[in-house]
């Protein structure tokens, strides 16, 4: 069987795990935007604070995928836990970074501005310094999306959803007729999922940033 006889027969279960790959990743990048921005937001008036954000979210990076899921399957057992565990730790590191940058990159005369008119300091926050650093914290979770995209694929490791499924299964049965067939649809699969999520942020980004800001 070709490649393509292979898409025609496997279809729907392409299809389904393309979504449970994209749900994953979508999901867990929601919480560790929350959470990278509040961090960011806590540390970066802080020049050790907000550096220790960064070193302790870069710290998660050193540690393999692969062992960080096998760490967390005796704690939490296998599925979906270990992969949002696992994919929102993972997804800090350019969230918190790119905020952190971010806020301390805001023009200082520009708050003293906003504190001139009477701004308390949550309004100057919101409606002035992370307007003002959004540009960069969208960088920081482009990055952190295309990453977690291929870190999801060892999630099968543990069985969790998505393409890595089927990855993994075409490694497990090389030498069998469809087992290329399996790595090539899953990586495929992967790669066309970053690139539509890519294009869905640069979107978002012409849409919620201000031109000036842009230029």
């Amino acid at each position: 069987m070709d490649f393509w006889d292979y898409l025609a027969n496997r279809h729907q279960q392409l299809l389904t795990d393309s979504f449970q790959h994209a749900s994953a990743v979508f999901q867990c990048m929601v919480i560790a935007t929350v959470l990278g921005v509040v961090i960011g937001v806590l540390t970066y008036r802080s020049p050790w604070g907000g550096n220790l954000a960064i070193l302790s979210t870069a710290s998660i990076l050193t540690i393999p995928s692969l062992a960080a899921l096998g760490l967390l399957i005796p704690l939490v057992g296998l599925g979906v836990a270990p992969t949002v565990i696992v994919l929102t730790l993972y997804g800090l590191l350019p969230v918190v970074r790119n905020a952190v940058v971010g806020l301390r990159g805001v023009d200082p005369d520009l708050v003293d501005a906003a504190r001139g008119i009477g701004m308390s300091r949550t309004a100057r926050l919101l409606k002035v310094e992370l307007p003002l650093a959004w540009p960069p914290i969208l960088t920081g979770i482009r990055v952190s999306t295309q990453m977690l995209m291929g870190i999801a694929a060892i999630a099968a490791y543990a069985s969790g959803p998505g393409l890595g499924n089927e990855i993994f299964r075409g490694i497990a049965s090389l030498g069998s007729a469809n087992a290329i067939n399996q790595v090539l649809a899953g990586t495929i699969g992967i790669v066309i999922l970053a690139l539509l999520f890519d294009a869905a942020y640069v979107l978002l980004g012409r849409l919620t940033i201000p031109r000036g800001i842009r230029v």
